[in-house]
């Protein structure tokens, strides 16, 4: 399986290199980077035994290439490297949208995973989507990803699209959301320090709660929302017409058809 070849290392790759430096994974002479821009986390990793900007004579020994640029160029990534590649090496790829036969296919034929992760993989609490016709592909992508990312297995190829919009790229929509309830919070009075400090230690300990407790999330909810008090008011807003549910469904249907064009 080993050594592993990082095809890119940007901010997706850098978190996987990051996240492996902590949490267990390929480090030093298991990890080879190529990357014309390598992140501070590939940087590292060089310091650390990692071989950067391997030669052809490198690439001939790798057993496992991340795919880990960005989709619109990953067909020219594949043809600079395919030649000098071990015909037993396994291709895993994180380029969104790009199907699994058209990797292959570039490949010259090698087994492919497709992967979806997060970037919290970073500090060992990923999620990964998984894909993978090829049995061995799919088992090397878990043993990969176990130590920084809950791996969820998909069954079907396509439905990486929903789990692109559902996970993928979920993260910003927290982001966003902790942004604007930040703006509520100044737009109410609060100095902004403190709407900052309110809004951001209070979604991050509800998260923490719904990871600890294993309560559903609609039990928690109605934990706190006493009848006729605040949060009820509040959520009537946040959950009535035209609210969090119809716009979150709007949200991951618009990125899985973005990803869906991404592979065309």
């Amino acid at each position: 399986m080993t050594p592993v070849l990082m095809l890119g290392a940007g901010r997706l790759g850098g978190a996987l290199i990051e996240g492996w430096s902590r949490f267990g994974g390929p480090a030093g002479a298991d990890l080879m980077i190529l990357d014309p821009s390598p992140s501070d986390a590939a940087r590292a990793a060089g310091r650390a035994g990692a071989l950067l900007s391997p030669g052809p004579a490198e690439l001939a020994r790798a057993g496992t290439v991340f795919l880990a640029v960005k989709p619109q160029v990953w067909r020219q990534a594949a043809a600079a490297i395919t030649g000098d590649l071990n015909r037993d090496a396994v291709i895993i790829s994180v380029a969104a949208g790009v199907r699994a036969a058209d990797i292959s296919e570039a490949f010259e034929g090698r087994p492919v995973a497709r992967v979806m992760p997060t970037t919290a993989v970073a500090v060992g609490r990923g999620v990964a989507s998984l894909f993978a016709h090829n049995p061995e592909a799919g088992h090397r992508a878990r043993i990969l990803f176990g130590p920084v990312a809950t791996v969820v297995d998909l069954p079907r190829e396509d439905l990486l699209h929903a789990a692109t919009g559902v996970s993928g790229s979920a993260p910003a929509y927290f982001y966003a959301f902790v942004e604007a309830l930040e703006a509520a919070g100044v737009t109410a009075g609060l100095p902004a320090d403190a709407a900052r400090d309110l809004a951001r230690a209070t979604m991050v300990g509800a998260a923490a709660l719904l990871d600890a407790s294993g309560e559903d999330p609609a039990e928690l909810r109605r934990q706190v929302t006493s009848p006729k008090g605040t949060t009820e008011a509040a959520l009537a807003v946040l959950m009535g017409e035209g609210g969090l549910g119809p716009l979150l469904e709007a949200a991951v249907a618009a990125a899985a058809r973005r990803s869906a064009e991404l592979g065309s």
